[in-house]
This record gives structure tokens, C-alpha cells and sequence, in this order.
């Protein structure tokens, strides 16, 4: 393929479009929609019981049904106590009572006692769409109050969803003004890493990324403007090792035992989001640079490896296309499923990684998800890519995918998931993850991911007698992490040891037994200790 020079007026373009969306975003006229800052998981006191009458003759009964959340309550023992919770599920909401407070209730005990339902207003309006847990509380008809927590699928990279404990990007929110909320996320990841054997190599890098969104809430559903950045180019087009990772180029040769560092222009999108019923909306997400509906959440949006500083060798099998220039996609969702399409550019991006590369809509690919419980995530998908790899001109690819994640909201995470690479023509190239992280306390976190994968670009020289032979290998990762809350930010300390598993034919060109070894420093804005 032929690169693409540099273009100062690409840069421009992009930055123009980026910044273009918070100066509107911030003189933006107000509308009737309640604003929500808490996009994410929500752990910390519920906003306050009013301490004022209210008027009941005024009140409006219809807001539960209005939210699109058709929530029934229950009126709960006044001596209710935190940690204690009750669960109603009606039009698939779901609300938690985890404390309440009362103005007049009469003296009730636990039991199966039938306190009666009522349809509450809602002391906050509820908005159709958010992401993760949220706190509100309801006033019943007779002045008592509920606080509790309302979960819904959280966000994760492009349109994938996450389990709603999983909280999304836990990041640092801020009203814009003009009922326009945003949110600031990012983190700088220093590391130092040594990967033994004759293909091995040591050295200290730099991660990086920042992400900038302003979202409006309307009568009719929501607009969100996304973007995302990265400094990974500062490192040079041959990134940093990882042994059996494979993927893309630099000066035109193929990368093999190094991951490529990330574009500047990680997502460049925008989404709305339509209300067609009760707990139903349509969406429709794109943009120069965004991201498919195909495969999980990328793997540094997951809470089951938001501190594991080695990327998947797998990356190419799930979710390589998480920074595609041209996306386009349409979708309907509820609180319990989702059902989305995308056409988008096929081949992965060039080794100019400053510019945008030209987009186009060449692909598809089509994800089906659910989400059975605040605590669950699953998803299936299949795509179609025309020519996605520079070195195999000619060549398109189907991918499917499959992959369950689970979030306990109290500090473990995990996800398992498959992958199928089919080339067209070629073999099938198939892959297995399952990662997980578990917080033992605030402030101390164990970590780990083993994976198998079917590679056959181990060896890119013609010349070579193991050239285009696939060999299955597998790599087990473990890793400790200790957190530090400095304000708005988190810093976070630790390292890794990595274990790889191979077939002996390997062994002249890796060594009996390779080894990776990984020390770490990652500061994060809006890092949520839970």
C-alpha cells in the first residue's frame, strides 16, 4: 500500500473537528432535559432526601412512567439500614433500595409484610439513556423517600457495552453549561519491560491516551460528541516487545514480537441517540475515526485489564479495529439487549500514525449483545473486511467473535472470549482469551490473562523454511498493582511477569523457554478506587 505523507492540513482538520464540538457543546441553548453526571458507577452517598413538604396534589405520578423506565417502588421499613437492599424489577428497570429515609412513615418491621406499590415523582428526573449504576431517590405518595440505584449498560469503547457494575470511563465530569455535561478521561503509562530469548528485547516506553466528550440530553433522546488522542507516536513506528505479538508494519516491514504504537486520532465520532418506546431507543454512532460494531470492548476500556500493561496478543483476533478511519453505525437497544450494524473502512491503519488516513465504507460487520443482569455482559459478532492487512493485498477476512464479561461492582472483573480469523482465501486462525482483576482492598489489586492463539506470521521472511506456517502458542500473565489516590487522579505502581508456552519448533528461534517481565508507573484521571 502506498503511505500517505504527513499532512498539516489532515492535523488541522481533525483538531478543528475535535475542538469544534466543545465550542459548541459550551454555547449550546438550554434544553428541558435533566442534566446526568454520573455516566459512571456511582459509590458514594445518593444525593440527599428533600427536607421540604411536598405537594402532592402537584406532584406528577407520570415521572417514573415518563423516564422510559416504568419503575414501580415499594415503600421500604423505615429502620432500613445501609448494606440492605431490595429489589423490584418492572419493563425491565431495575431499582436497588439501599437506604431510605422517611418524613411520616408509620412504624413498619421487616417480613413479608405488602407495604403497596405507587408510581413515585421522581425527586431527580430520570433520563432515558445513561451508562452504569446511578443514584436517585423517590418520593412516595405518602412523603416517605427511597434512595437507591438504577443500573443500565455501561459504555465502553465505540458502541460496546459493558456490564453496568462495570461503571464505563470513570472519568472526571463537568457541567458545560447550556445543559451540556462533559467528561475528561486519560492516563501516561511509563514502563520499563524485558522480554527474553534470542527474539527478546528491553526498554522503557511510554503509554498514552486522553479522551474529551460533551453529551446533551433532549426530550427526544441525546447527542454525544466523542473524542479520543493518543501521544503512542512519540515512541517511533516500531512501538515495543512483546514476543508473539504480530500485526501491521514499520518502514514497510512487518512487526512480529512488538506491539505498533496507537494513531494520535484514536476516535473522532459522534452519537444519538432516539427514543422509540419505554426503555428503547434507536442509535446511530460514526465518524472520520471511531470504532465497528465488532468484537468486545477494547482491551483498555475493560475493568478486567484496566491495569494490565501488556496488550493481548490476541489483539489482531478481537479487537484490532478499535481505531478505524470511516465508521458508520445503526442500532436498537434496551436496558437488556442490543442489536447494531456498521459499515466501515476494512484496512487497519498506515504507518503514518500523526494524520488521518482517508476514510471509506468498504466493510460490515453486524454484533448482537446482552445484558441479563447489572453484573453481566455478553456478545456475539461476525464481520466481513476487505483487505485489512498491508502484506496480504488481495486477501479479506471474516471475523467472528464471541466473548462474556462479568463485573462484581465491589472489585472483580473478568472476561472470556473467542475469536475466529478466516482468510479469504486461507485458513482459519483461531484465539482465546480470559483475563481478570480483582481489587483485594482499595488500594492493592491482583491481575492476570492467559491466552492461545493461532499464528501464522511469526515468520514473514519467504526465505525462511518456517515462513507462513502456523504455530499455536499461548502466554499467562500475572501481575500485582498497588493505587494511590492523588486528588482527581490515581497512581497506580506494580509489574508483571509473563510466562509463554510453544511448540519446540520454536525453540532455535525463541529460546527453550522466553520469558516477559514488566514494571510500571500509570497515572489515570478520574481514577475510582472501588
Amino acid at each position: 500500500m502506498t503511505q500517505q505523507p504527513e499532512s498539516a492540513s489532515g492535523r488541522a482538520l481533525a483538531i478543528t473537528f475535535g475542538w469544534s464540538a466543545f465550542a459548541l457543546a459550551a454555547s449550546a441553548p438550554a434544553e428541558i432535559a435533566a442534566q446526568d453526571h454520573s455516566r459512571h458507577e456511582d459509590h458514594g452517598t445518593p444525593a440527599p432526601a428533600p427536607t421540604e413538604q411536598a405537594d402532592h396534589a402537584a406532584m406528577d405520578h407520570s415521572a417514573a412512567n415518563e423516564s422510559g423506565d416504568g419503575l414501580t417502588l415499594r415503600r421500604v421499613p423505615e429502620d432500613c439500614k445501609a448494606g440492605e437492599s431490595e429489589h423490584y424489577t418492572e419493563d425491565d428497570g431495575r431499582f436497588v433500595v439501599w437506604r431510605c429515609a422517611g418524613t411520616s412513615q408509620p412504624e413498619m418491621g421487616h417480613g413479608s409484610t405488602d407495604y403497596g406499590e405507587h408510581r413515585p415523582a421522581l425527586v431527580a428526573p430520570l433520563p432515558t439513556q445513561f451508562s452504569g449504576c446511578r443514584s436517585l431517590g423517590a418520593l412516595l405518595d405518602d412523603g416517605s423517600v427511597v434512595q437507591g440505584t438504577i443500573c443500565r449498560p455501561a459504555e465502553g469503547s465505540g458502541t460496546a457495552r459493558l456490564p453496568a457494575k462495570d461503571g464505563g470511563h470513570q472519568g472526571v465530569h463537568f457541567d458545560l453549561g447550556g445543559d451540556w455535561n462533559g467528561m475528561a478521561h486519560g492516563f501516561a503509562w511509563g514502563l520499563y519491560t524485558e522480554q527474553t530469548g534470542p527474539r527478546g528485547d528491553a526498554g522503557a516506553y511510554v503509554l498514552s491516551m486522553a479522551m474529551l466528550s460533551a453529551e446533551k440530553r433532549f426530550g427526544w433522546g441525546r447527542l454525544q460528541l466523542r473524542s479520543m488522542i493518543s501521544a503512542d507516536p512519540l515512541m517511533g513506528q516500531r512501538g515495543y516487545a512483546v514476543l508473539f505479538a504480530a500485526g501491521e508494519t514499520a518502514g514497510g516491514q512487518p512487526l512480529v514480537d512488538r506491539q505498533h504504537p496507537h494513531d494520535l486520532f484514536m476516535e473522532l465520532a459522534a452519537r444519538v441517540d432516539v427514543n422509540l418506546s419505554p426503555g428503547t431507543t434507536a442509535f446511530l454512532y460514526g465518524g472520520p475515526v471511531g470504532e465497528p460494531a465488532i468484537g468486545p470492548a477494547a482491551f483498555m476500556h475493560r475493568a478486567s485489564a484496566r491495569l494490565n500493561p501488556e496488550p493481548p496478543i490476541t489483539h489482531h483476533w478481537f479487537d484490532s479495529t478499535h481505531i478505524t478511519y470511516g465508521v458508520v453505525t445503526a442500532g436498537v437497544a434496551s436496558r437488556l439487549w442490543q442489536l447494531e450494524a456498521s459499515a466501515f473502512r476494512g484496512e487497519e491503519p498506515d504507518e503514518e500514525r500523526w494524520d488521518i488516513d482517508a476514510p471509506r465504507l468498504d466493510s460490515w460487520s453486524v454484533r448482537a449483545t446482552l445484558n441479563p443482569s447489572p453484573n453481566w455482559q455478553m456478545q456475539v459478532s461476525h464481520a466481513r473486511l476487505e483487505e485489512p492487512e498491508t502484506l496480504h493485498p488481495g486477501e479479506d477476512e471474516a471475523r467472528t467473535t464471541a466473548s462474556v464479561a462479568y463485573t462484581s461492582g465491589t472489585g472483580f472483573a473478568a472476561t472470556a472470549a473467542f475469536a475466529a480469523k478466516n482468510r479469504m482465501p486461507g485458513e482459519t486462525l483461531t484465539a482465546w482469551l480470559a483475563e481478570a482483576s480483582w481489587d483485594v482492598t482499595e488500594r492493592h489489586t491482583l491481575f492476570g490473562r492467559f491466552e492461545n492463539v493461532a499464528n501464522d506470521e511469526l515468520f514473514p521472511d519467504h526465505d525462511d523454511p518456517l515462513h507462513d506456517r502456523t504455530f499455536r502458542v499461548s502466554k499467562l500473565i500475572a501481575g500485582y498493582a498497588y493505587t494511590l489516590p492523588l486528588g482527581p487522579f490515581g497512581l497506580s505502581l506494580g509489574g508483571t511477569a509473563a510466562r509463554f508456552f510453544k511448540p519446540s519448533a520454536l525453540d532455535a528461534a525463541y529460546g527453550a523457554d522466553p520469558m516477559g517481565y514488566t514494571l510500571f508507573a500509570k497515572l489515570t484521571l478520574g481514577q475510582h478506587l472501588r
